[in-house]
C-alpha cells in the first residue's frame, strides 16, 4: 500500500507478517487492527470490542492521596 506512512512489514505491497498476503491495512493479523478506526467498518470489529471492554472495566482508584 503506497502512502506517507510505511509499515515495516510491507515489502512490495505484500505483508511479510501475514503470509505475504497483499497489504490490506486493518485485516486480521495486521498491527493496526483494533488500534485505529478505518473507513471500511468491516475492519473495525476489534476496535469496537476494545472500546466496549474499556468502558465496562471499573475505574481504577486514584493512588495520588
Amino acid at each position: 500500500m503506497a502512502g506517507s506512512w510505511g509499515c515495516p512489514h510491507e515489502v512490495n505491497d505484500r505483508c511479510t507478517k501475514i503470509n505475504n498476503l497483499p497489504c490490506n491495512p486493518g485485516m486480521k493479523g495486521c498491527e493496526l487492527a483494533g488500534r485505529y478506526r478505518f473507513v471500511d467498518e468491516s475492519k473495525n470489529e476489534r476496535y469496537w470490542e476494545k472500546k466496549a471492554r474499556e468502558q465496562a472495566a471499573p475505574a481504577k482508584p486514584d493512588d495520588h492521596h
